[in-house]
């Protein structure tokens, strides 16, 4: 076989398997399903794809994996490139949540960024949504992969879960996709299966316990935790999951699914998960449970520090000509004006006071001056009004040119900045100055392979 499975994981397998661990094997051995989640606000040919995730209205299977580097759809935050079974914790959010608006939530392991941007796709315009990472060489992808979605209600912290507790009862939800061995992602991952040993299962369950309680406080009183790991280890698992309920008094949330998709109830002192298994669900290994929590503190009011200063007024026309939709306040930070819906404001305020904020609402222009010069957040925000534009439409080699941050030449160039859109979503912008046209996709994010 392609795999070769350590003898301690085949052996715990086998045993919690039984006669369905050849299949399981067998199923490693298959390729390797390509999914991808549709940003619901960004309208795409690839909406039209009819081979679906049955668990998410969003998600799709594609016949076969593309080079998504050279598609600059996936640049334009038209799609994100996720694992279908991990789209259930989307799923988890939405039977929990219902039609209710003002949802604060907390993505407390975010990067690289796939269940964030699920998230944000679903809590609406008055829902806040905290994106942490707290490895710091991570949270740049994670700012990156929710530039490109765009989402304004969104806040990226670089902060420990044992931070959180500063917030106490502040969240609705707190969802915690715990560091894991990673054995689900066996088929995909050698580095994975590499690294696997009993041991480190059990540093993983340590640590799990360690994040869940570090970030119990701040989860209100009715509030929910979303956990989810890309095991199949009981430690990790089923065991963690009756742990929660036992330590914290916690109710388990059963989550409605049908028997066709195959996803495998997992029952434990009276608590129930959702486990994904590669032989039976189409997907990656995948384990998700829900609790409410029933006891503790709400959210208090304190004062602010003002940490963060409004911008200029002479100045907020001029921003509020390149916004659309939700009304915003408008705040500065090294020069750089930046847009957050009114309905969060307070809300974010108060997450800059207490944590260590990378990114917030959308990064609408820096200031020179009296001079606006549009940023790249903007370009790809559900906020940006495009109307306030000159929008280019390129090609698709001109478009890869300008993701790869060649020069390229447009003859219907306004002086200025100008709107750089493929199929009618916008890249980024270019500057017409009269002699020539500056590229000002990021440096950092350009395609480095070959696009000619």
């Amino acid at each position: 076989m392609g795999i070769s499975l350590p003898i301690d994981f085949e052996t715990r397998m086998r045993g919690q398997l039984g006669a369905e661990y050849e299949s399981y094997v067998t199923a490693l051995e298959a390729p390797m399903p390509t999914s991808i989640r549709l940003n619901p606000h960004k309208n795409s040919a690839l909406a039209n794809t009819n081979d679906m995730v049955s668990w998410e209205p969003q998600g799709r299977y594609l016949a076969e994996r593309p080079v998504f580097t050279l598609d600059p759809l996936l640049h334009a935050g038209a799609y994100y490139v996720q694992e279908a079974s991990s789209m259930f914790a989307g799923y988890a959010l939405r039977q929990i949540i219902g039609n209710e608006t003002n949802i604060r939530i907390l993505d407390l392991c975010a990067a690289p960024g796939g269940k964030s941007t699920h998230y944000a796709s679903l809590i609406g315009d008055k829902g806040l949504l905290v994106c942490n990472e707290v490895i710091s060489n991570r949270v740049p992808t994670l700012c990156e992969n929710l530039t490109k979605w765009g989402c304004p209600n969104a806040v990226v912290t670089n902060n420990d879960p044992s931070d959180f507790g500063r917030l106490g009862g502040f969240f609705d939800v707190v969802a915690v996709d715990a560091p894991c061995s990673g054995e689900g992602m066996f088929r995909r991952d050698a580095v994975a299966v590499s690294e696997w040993s009993v041991a480190n299962t059990r540093i993983c369950a340590q640590r799990q316990q360690r994040i869940v309680a570090d970030v119990w406080d701040a989860l209100k009183p009715g509030g929910y935790l979303i956990y989810s790991t890309c095991t199949f280890c009981p430690d990790e698992d089923e065991n963690l999951m009756s742990w929660i309920a036992s330590e914290f008094g916690a109710e388990n949330i059963a989550i409605d699914i049908k028997p066709e998709w195959n996803i495998t109830p997992i029952e434990k002192d009276g608590c129930v998960g959702y486990r994904f298994i590669q032989h039976k669900t189409r997907g990656e290994g995948f384990f998700c449970c829900v609790f409410r929590k029933n006891d503790g503190s709400s959210a208090s009011s304190k004062k602010l520090k003002n940490k963060i200063v409004p911008v200029p007024q002479k100045l907020i026309p001029r921003l509020q000509e390149m916004t659309v939709g939700t009304g915003f306040e408008y705040y500065l930070k090294n020069d750089t004006a930046i847009a957050v819906p009114q309905a969060i404001a307070t809300d974010v305020l108060t997450i800059a006071d207490s944590l260590t904020v990378r990114k917030m609402g959308t990064a609408i222009a820096h200031i020179f001056g009296d001079k606006l010069a549009p940023e790249h957040d903007l370009a790809l925000s559900w906020a940006l009004n495009r109307q306030a534009f000159n929008a280019i439409e390129l090609p698709l080699p001109d478009a890869l040119r300008y993701l790869h941050r060649d020069n390229v030449f447009v003859a219907d160039a306004a002086a200025g900045f100008n709107l750089v859109t493929y199929n009618n979503l916008p890249l980024g912008w270019i500057k017409n100055i009269g002699n020539r046209w500056n590229n000002l996709y990021p440096q950092n994010w350009k395609i480095r392979m070959n696009v000619e």
